[in-house]
This record gives C-alpha cells, sequence and structure tokens, in this order.
C-alpha cells in the first residue's frame, strides 16, 4: 500500500499490484470460459426447467402415505449403517491420528504413512468406496457400513492430528516422567486431552454419515436408498416423494441429535 505524497492521489496498491491482481483475475476468468466451451454446456433446457419441474410436483402429489409401513425398516438400517460405520471410523482413526501429529508419531516415516493413510481415504467419495466393497463383499448392508467407515478414518483422523498437535505438553512430560511407557503416556495424558474434541467430531462425522447412508443404495450397499432408486427407475413418483420426506425427516432428527450432544460436550 503506497501513502500518498503532496499533489497526488491515494491509491490502495501499487501499479504492479494492480497489474497481478488484474492478470490473476483474467486467468480466472480464461479459465471458466475455458472450462465452459471444453465441457459443451447447453442452456437450452434451463428455459424449460421451471415447466418439468412443476409436472414432476404434480406427479408426485399426494404422497403415498400407504407405503411408509415398506421404509420403516431401510430407515432403520440406514441409520445403524451410519452410527456403526461412525463407531468403527472413530476408533480406527484414534492410531492413524497419532501418526499424523507431529508432536507424537514415532519418526518421519511413520508420520508419512499416517498423512497418506487421512489423503487416500478422504480423497475417494463414499460413492466409490461403496462401489469397491459391494464388489468385494457383495451387496448389502455390510458393504455401505465399511464405506462409510473407511470414508471417515480420514476426516476424523485429520482433525484428531490437529487437535494432538494443540495440546498441552507439560502433562504429557509429567506422566513421562513417572516412568510411564509410550502408550501410557498416551491413553492418560494425550488423550483426555483431546477427548471433548473427539466426541464432538464424532457426533459431527455420524451426522454427515447419516446424510451418506441415504445414497448407498444406489450402489447396492443397503439402506433407504435402495428403496429410492427402485421407486424412480418404477416412475413411482408419489412414493419417491414419500421417502423423500422419511429421508428429510430422519436428516432433521440426527441433525437434532447432533447439536444437542455437540452442546453437552463443549
Amino acid at each position: 500500500m503506497m501513502a500518498a505524497e503532496p499533489g497526488r492521489h491515494w491509491q490502495r496498491f501499487e501499479p504492479r499490484q494492480r497489474v497481478k491482481r488484474i492478470a490473476v483475475f483474467l486467468v480466472a476468468l480464461g479459465t471458466v470460459a475455458v472450462s465452459w466451451l471444453y465441457m459443451g454446456l447447453d442452456l437450452q433446457y434451463v428455459w424449460t426447467a421451471p415447466q418439468e419441474l412443476l409436472d414432476l410436483a404434480v406427479r408426485m402429489f399426494p404422497p403415498n402415505w400407504a407405503y411408509t409401513t415398506e421404509i420403516v425398516l431401510p430407515l432403520i438400517e440406514t441409520v445403524h449403517i451410519a452410527v456403526v460405520g461412525t463407531i468403527l471410523a472413530v476408533g480406527a482413526s484414534l492410531p492413524v491420528a497419532f501418526l499424523a501429529a507431529e508432536n507424537t508419531t514415532p519418526n518421519r516415516v511413520t508420520y508419512a504413512i499416517g498423512k497418506l493413510i487421512v489423503t487416500v481415504t478422504r480423497s475417494v467419495h463414499v460413492i466409490i468406496w461403496a462401489l469397491v466393497f459391494v464388489v468385494m463383499l457383495g451387496p448389502g448392508a455390510f458393504a455401505g457400513m465399511v464405506a462409510i467407515a473407511v470414508r471417515s478414518i480420514g476426516f476424523v483422523a485429520k482433525l484428531l492430528g490437529e487437535e494432538i498437535e494443540e495440546i498441552e505438553f507439560d502433562q504429557v512430560e509429567a506422566i513421562r516422567a513417572t516412568g510411564a511407557s509410550s502408550f501410557q503416556v498416551l491413553l492418560y495424558s494425550v488423550i483426555p486431552q483431546i477427548k471433548p474434541a473427539l466426541v464432538g467430531i464424532g457426533v459431527y462425522r455420524w451426522d454427515i454419515n447419516v446424510r451418506s447412508a441415504t445414497i448407498l443404495g444406489a450402489v447396492g450397499a443397503g439402506g433407504i436408498g435402495v428403496q429410492l432408486f427402485n421407486a424412480v427407475d418404477a416412475f413411482q413418483w408419489s412414493s419417491v416423494l414419500m421417502i423423500l420426506i422419511a429421508i428429510l425427516g430422519i436428516v432433521l432428527l440426527s441433525e437434532t441429535i447432533s447439536a444437542r450432544a455437540r452442546a453437552v460436550v463443549r
């Protein structure tokens, strides 16, 4: 930022800074234009979208309330997939977080391994993991549960690793001075300090996993998604609306439980 001089107007940026900012803007604009042309986006259907949406709404209403009895068990299965998958992920993420934290990892090799696990599990979408585990384990809720767990490990371990790096190391040194082993140091000095964050992150991830579990049925990994995509394929739009209402209800319930649980942890 340049100061104003006698006879000159004040300007926020120097000429060189303005040129750089303009260049960055032009590069970003050019990137958008090239991407648009490369994808060959066609806007002709945008103008008919409101009419198509209205037609779909007419097909959906009224919802098929009689279909409720058929989706209760799949909804329960969806919640179970999210719950068990989250518990497995939290348990598996603890050692990964210790490896991925600079102040608790034994050496640079283990640090790299921890970061690799965090990156790999987070970079692959849950649907892709579900596809892999459906092939490996067969279709059903078990494959969905494992996919949820594996996808969540990197998320939980990354946040826990950052929490571990912020702990008070005086407590660690005090426990270590008593002659405690490395495992005892982790158990009695590190874990107590990150326990509130562990609970909060676990609850938050469960809330996310409830949403994720509702779409795993698209690849045969169990849950309410199986009924949803079957109804869509059969053009049973009133049943589709009933399933969407049920999914919305379970998501709102999980949001309420998650918010209250995080409030208690704080």
